[in-house]
């Protein structure tokens, strides 16, 4: 098995000059993948939160992620939109401790956020206060997040080319191609 930074940076030159971009925050992109990943391979089930100028990559995994041509095990994402629809009319820390509470009882304690977007945004809040959280955070540094530019002229693009980096790595970690320990 191979170590999981060796085979990052082999990924991500693989891609060629389209993913040259990542090659300097491939430390960063590790750490919090391989986080997630490990989740995902205990069994939690992935609860999704964007924000709403990203909702259509949120649409864009939820449609994609399990799709039958990839031939492996389903991944269990859901959305925190279609979970809690009335998610935004949210406020103040009590009501965000009710939707937990909700999502500890549907999901048995076995959950973790995947966040994508602005780092103020009020979305943002409920999974910062997670240290399980997977965080693609734009403006703002945040410890164990992979920090992005919302204002960067190819965000979506980049988004695109770490979701499909994503599935990459989830894949070899499935298939035992690349260990998460190593």
């Amino acid at each position: 098995m191979q170590q999981f930074i060796k085979w990052t940076l082999e990924a991500i030159r693989s891609e060629g000059a389209m993913l040259n971009w990542l090659e300097e925050s491939r430390f960063d992109w590790t750490s919090t993948t391989a986080q997630a990943i490990k989740q995902i391979l205990e069994g939690k089930t992935v609860v999704l939160i964007t924000d709403h100028k990203h909702k259509w990559f949120e649409d864009y995994v939820i449609s994609s992620i399990n799709q039958l041509t990839l031939e492996r095990p389903m991944i269990p994402l859901v959305s925190l939109d279609r979970i809690y629809p009335g998610f935004d009319a949210i406020s103040g820390s009590e009501s965000i401790d009710m939707l937990i509470d909700l999502l500890e009882l549907s999901y048995k304690g076995e959950f973790f956020f995947w966040y994508v977007g602005k780092g103020n945004d009020k979305r943002a809040d409920i999974a910062k206060r997670y240290d399980e959280s997977y965080l693609w955070i734009m403006d703002e540094d945040f410890h164990n997040a992979l920090t992005l530019r919302s204002y960067d002229p190819i965000i979506d693009i980049k988004l695109l080319q770490l979701y499909r980096l994503f599935n990459m790595t989830l894949n070899a970690m499935l298939f035992g191609e690349v260990s998460i320990d190593e």
